[in-house]
């Protein structure tokens, strides 16, 4: 989105039983610190807890995360700016393109510690997409946007080969760009299934949330700037849209939908509101049960606007979302949020084994430790 000016994972294998183990004590655990946090401090009770890890990079801000594991996790900024760590945030590699330094990577997808699609925004030709096999030791640039009208803001995968870009409203419909060879190769689709965009509608390219697939064909895309707010669902990989309208507020270039997360293809999560730290976000949350037909807002929502949404490994109600004033958690499946950190992020992803990361502004990345 042009305006903002800042701007699913995919689920991965391995469940042991271990990591299940894990999800539940730390979901438990998360629970248990919104309801007695007095307690715990006072007792010396060790409770979940952003732990930052240096990455080296203060001048730049992370709005691509890529989480793989515990262990490995790649995040995408500004000034070109790729890194990775496959040693739990000890040290972290720096991986950019080459010749890249004028980009703003705002969306980043990796498959393990040597694989990822990262893509960058802007109008015409600053819109790219780049694929690495080696770990970021060699890029390929595989797609380079030629259209001054298009900007894109998000990409997801819904497995290894086939995946989706989104850019913002060309000719009245938002554009979307698809791949089934894991990102080394990309077409547009046939925009006859997708419905007229609203006047103003885009999408934020604020933590690479705008766009999430799960399973192998749903796929959601989250808008704003219009009169309303709204998720727009495909259940074909991207062929055939249907839209619906959110409660989170709109009517503003600088409000809507920032960011969702599904934890299956019908329970799902956004956030979003006011971007402009002056102004107040009185709904930045919703959730829906049907795949995003409908949305209920929040009972409880977090207090301001909210960038980055991600659900708690195994559970079926926990999830976090992020933001540039905190970080609030949700143990009821959206109905009710409760800040439980006030650390600066933008953008938030777990995976399997309990790997929840965060990164936001001046090089900030941390791990959900405790």
């Amino acid at each position: 989105m042009r305006r903002l000016g800042i701007t699913r994972r995919t689920r991965r294998p391995g469940r042991t039983r271990r990591a299940v183990s894990a999800g539940v004590a730390c979901a438990a655990a998360l629970a248990a610190l919104t309801a007695v946090p007095a307690q715990a401090q006072e007792s010396g009770q060790r409770t979940p807890h952003w732990e930052l890890k240096d990455t080296g990079s203060s001048a730049v801000r992370f709005r691509g995360l890529a989480a793989v594991g515990r262990d490995t996790a790649w995040v995408s900024g500004t000034q070109g700016t790729v890194l990775r760590t496959t040693d739990g945030g000890a040290n972290w590699r720096n991986v950019s393109p080459p010749g890249a330094g004028e980009l703003q990577f705002r969306d980043i997808e990796a498959f393990d510690a040597r694989r990822a699609v990262v893509l960058a925004i802007g109008e015409g030709e600053a819109s790219r997409v780049y694929r690495t096999d080696d770990g970021g030791e060699t890029w390929t640039e595989s797609f380079r946007n030629t259209d001054a009208r298009a900007f894109y803001d998000c990409l997801t995968f819904f497995d290894r080969r086939h995946g989706l870009a989104m850019s913002d409203p060309v000719d009245g419909r938002f554009r979307i760009l698809s791949t089934s060879d894991g990102g080394r190769s990309w077409k547009v689709l046939p925009g006859a299934g997708m419905p007229a965009a609203l006047d103003g509608e885009a999408g934020f390219a604020a933590s690479g949330q705008c766009l999430v697939s799960a399973g192998p064909r749903d796929v959601w895309l989250a808008t704003g700037g219009a009169a309303r707010a709204r998720v727009l669902h495909s259940s074909d990989r991207g062929l055939t849209w249907t839209a619906s309208d959110t409660p989170i507020p709109a009517g503003d270039p600088a409000r809507g939908v920032f960011a969702l997360a599904f934890r299956d293809r019908t329970h799902g999560l956004a956030v979003g509101g006011d971007y402009r730290p002056d102004q107040t976000s009185t709904a930045p949350a919703a959730r829906t049960a049907d795949g995003g037909r409908g949305w209920q807002p929040a009972a409880e929502p977090p207090p301001a606007y909210r960038s980055g949404v991600a659900w708690l490994p195994y559970s079926r109600t926990a999830a976090l979302a992020v933001g540039p004033t905190g970080t609030d958690l949700t143990t009821d499946g959206g109905r009710t949020w409760r800040t439980v950190d006030t650390g600066s992020y933008d953008t938030v992803d777990c995976t399997p084994d309990l790997g929840c990361w965060a990164a936001g502004e001046q090089g900030r990345v941390a791990r959900l430790e405790g």
